[in-house]
């Protein structure tokens, strides 16, 4: 009989009715999804029967490449799995491959079938760069460098004077894309705006503002209205809190738009070295982080819609608070941080709320202006703009708004009816919107009195959750409408750019969910339960990062009031296990709770503040060596290192259906080094979802020749 080693005993003996009822599910899910589905993403039939042939599958940032494509002649481009309203198709453009890092935003160059791409590189990076992509040149062939070294670019608009200008964390300028030397035509015509290092009103400094970018508009006068967003998330500081949030106060606040006016002839000059920096005036407050701004065509003539999407703050529930349409008028207060939703108001500040300025601001203050819309909550707009284009005659000028957050009510595009002026028409309440993924899919928009009335809207692309083996979650930014009516976004955390057309016939079935089975997360919050050494590493982390970093800033983890230590311990667990691709069991490098803890990667660190934690707060490192161990050791097994060698290695399943491909070097959990339903191969625990192509069930296990595994040292 073959050996197998103590933890895979340990597995087999525990609980084997949850492990029966984890594997289940995910078998007979395999085989309806891709029955009706898989065919569409690869040209082929594809079954989850043994024995089954499989064709080769291509995959960029995580989309299956199959043979259909979106667009035609030479803007057809790979049509990827995105669940759209009928009619419309996406196209993937350019990818990881093509060396894009994290694009931010697009637009096309006037006159020129041509787009200049903002590429951030990532936070806390000062190596971002401007791109010219030509969508009409060969794959791998479509991008070139036109700036670079640039400190997180942003923006990206055509000008008044058909110019092209762009946004770095505390300039605007403009260049000529098509120049021999873009660098040399360089302007600069605001600068010294407060950017990644700003010094507070009480001397204070900040390394890191929270909201360092700046988006900016141009109304047809040649008016600029730029975001300074907020330095912080909340402004909340130790309690009692008696006095305003003194960064958001004076000439220059943030968490405000300011407009910046031309001179005669609606063009700003080129500034030189000596030159003062143009005047400014605040023209709207209280907005903590103003990514997506639209102005009607018509705006600033009298009625017109000048609209900003709001980020709120985050709380710890899912569903609060909503984000927010907000109507611009000058000299008004939109509630940061004071107000949320439609009036309520911020716990923290209530002496603030009694008296002064902002007495009764959410309820009773003139200054204050409510939301005209609640939008999906923790949906994060980082893009908004009015359709106008002859390629989708249902879209003639609607708003348009990309949803990047990674909640599940993110991931998405919304297209809203306006009236004649650009607003969008509101409805009573109940008004709802779509939760990806969730037992309750729909939700009506709420505050803390009830239903509320909101703007009803329609999905352009609806679900953009993970589907391992067809798509990541999708990530929208910056977004734009070329000469010819197709629509262009960015993604960038896929690192990509996407092209929508028109297209026929009926719309591919949705996609179903990948996410991890509650008997799963029950069976792995067992396995910690029982490993003495990680029920101390999981109490240390909820101890020292969790409650004392975490709490409060996107959720609560599932802590209560009058919880033991042990049903706390089992209550972030089981929180961080059903988040998506936070915990990879096994290997932690692949998770997310890894790379936000210690800054990998081009998302931003968390929690806010973290890489200075690591310098002042005695044990902190030590603290993400505990969270890399609790993941490592999660699994009981034998932990080992794929082979050197080529830059992928196959696993395969029970009945020798390919599974994935593995990195070289990457550590996994073998629970079975000599397989015994398999001779020659080692079984090991699920791998992280990037390596798997959505062709096998865990029902199916996952195996590897045994040669291709080495001990760990």
């Amino acid at each position: 009989m073959d050996r197998l080693d103590g933890g895979r005993a340990a597995w087999n003996k525990f609980r084997p009715d949850l492990r029966e009822a984890a594997v289940k599910p995910f078998t007979l899910w395999c085989e309806r999804r891709w029955r009706r589905v898989f065919a569409v993403a690869v040209g082929g039939a594809l079954l989850c029967v043994a024995g089954a042939a499989f064709p080769e599958t291509v995959r960029k940032s995580g989309y299956a490449i199959g043979t259909e494509t979106c667009g035609s002649g030479d803007l057809a481009f790979p049509r990827i799995q995105i669940d759209m309203k009928p009619g419309f198709c996406a196209g993937l453009v350019a990818s990881e491959q093509e060396g894009i890092k994290f694009p931010r935003a697009i637009i096309q160059v006037p006159g020129r079938e041509l787009f200049v791409v903002a590429d951030m590189a990532g936070w806390g990076r000062a190596d971002g760069r401007l791109l010219l992509l030509d969508p009409h040149a060969a794959d791998g062939k479509r991008f070139k460098d036109l700036l670079t070294g640039i400190e997180y670019p942003f923006g990206l608009v055509i000008g008044p004077d058909k110019k092209l200008y762009a946004s770095t964390a505390e300039t605007i300028f403009r260049f000529d894309p098509l120049a021999d030397s873009p660098p040399a035509t360089v302007e600069t015509i605001i600068r010294h705006l407060p950017g990644r290092r700003i010094t507070l009103p009480d001397g204070s400094m900040l390394d890191e503002s929270a909201h360092p970018l700046k988006q900016f508009v141009f109304d047809r006068n040649g008016r600029l209205f730029v975001n300074v967003g907020s330095h912080s998330d909340d402004c909340v500081t130790p309690a009692p809190i008696t006095k305003p949030c003194a960064p958001a106060e004076g000439a220059s606040a943030m968490a405000a738009i300011w407009l910046f006016a031309p001179p005669a002839g609606g063009v700003f000059p080129a500034l030189k070295p000596n030159d003062a920096d143009p005047p400014h005036q605040v023209y709207a407050r209280g907005l903590r982080n103003s990514m997506a701004l639209a102005l009607h065509p018509n705006f600033p003539d009298a009625g017109y819609a000048f609209l900003q999407a709001e980020n709120g703050r985050d709380l710890p529930d899912i569903f609060k608070p909503n984000e927010e349409i907000n109507v611009i008028e000058p000299g008004r207060h939109y509630g940061w941080p004071y107000c949320y939703d439609l009036s309520t108001a911020s716990p923290e500040f209530r002496i603030v709320l009694q008296s002064g300025t902002y007495k009764s601001l959410c309820t009773g203050n003139p200054s204050y202006k409510a939301p005209l819309s609640l939008l999906p909550p923790h949906g994060a707009p980082l893009a908004m703009l009015y359709y106008h284009g002859t390629r989708f005659p249902e879209l003639e000028g609607k708003l348009l708004i990309g949803l990047h957050g990674y909640r599940p009510t993110g991931s998405r595009v919304l297209a809203y009816d306006v009236d004649d002026h650009g607003f969008p028409r509101s409805a009573p309440a109940p008004v709802s919107y779509h939760v990806s993924c969730a037992a309750e899919p729909t939700r009506s928009f709420q505050t803390g009195t009830g239903e509320v009335a909101a703007a009803p809207f329609e999905e352009l692309i609806a679900g953009w959750h993970r589907v391992n083996g067809a798509r990541p979650q999708g990530a929208p930014v910056g977004m734009t409408v070329a000469d010819d009516g197709a629509i262009w976004l960015v993604e960038d955390k896929n690192q990509t750019v996407i092209r929508i057309d028109r297209t026929s016939g009926d719309p591919p079935q949705p996609l179903p969910c990948d996410t991890r089975s509650q008997s799963l997360i029950d069976q792995l919050a067992a396995f910690v339960a029982w490993d003495a050494q990680n029920s101390v590493r999981l109490t240390t982390l909820r101890k020292g990062l969790v409650e004392k970093h975490c709490v409060g800033c996107h959720s609560d983890f599932g802590l209560r009031p009058g919880q033991s230590d042990a049903e706390k311990d089992g209550a972030v667990l089981r929180f961080m296990l059903a988040q998506d691709g936070w915990i990879y069991p096994g290997d932690p490098d692949s998770g997310k709770l890894r790379t936000r803890l210690r800054g990998l990667g081009a998302e931003k660190l968390m929690p806010p503040g973290g890489d200075n934690l690591a310098k002042t707060e005695p044990g902190y490192v030590r603290l993400l060596d505990t969270a890399d161990l609790l993941v490592a050791r999660m699994v009981p097994g034998t932990r080992m290192r794929i082979k050197s060698g080529p830059p992928q290695r196959k696993f395969f399943g029970k009945a020798s259906k390919e599974c994935g491909e593995i990195p070289a070097g990457k550590v996994v959990v073998v629970t079975q080094r000599n397989a015994v339903d398999k001779p020659g191969f080692s079984r090991f625990f699920r791998p992280a979802d990037p390596y798997l192509n959505g062709e096998c069930t865990d029902d199916d296990g996952y195996y590897i020749r045994q040669e291709l595994l080495v001990p760990v040292q």
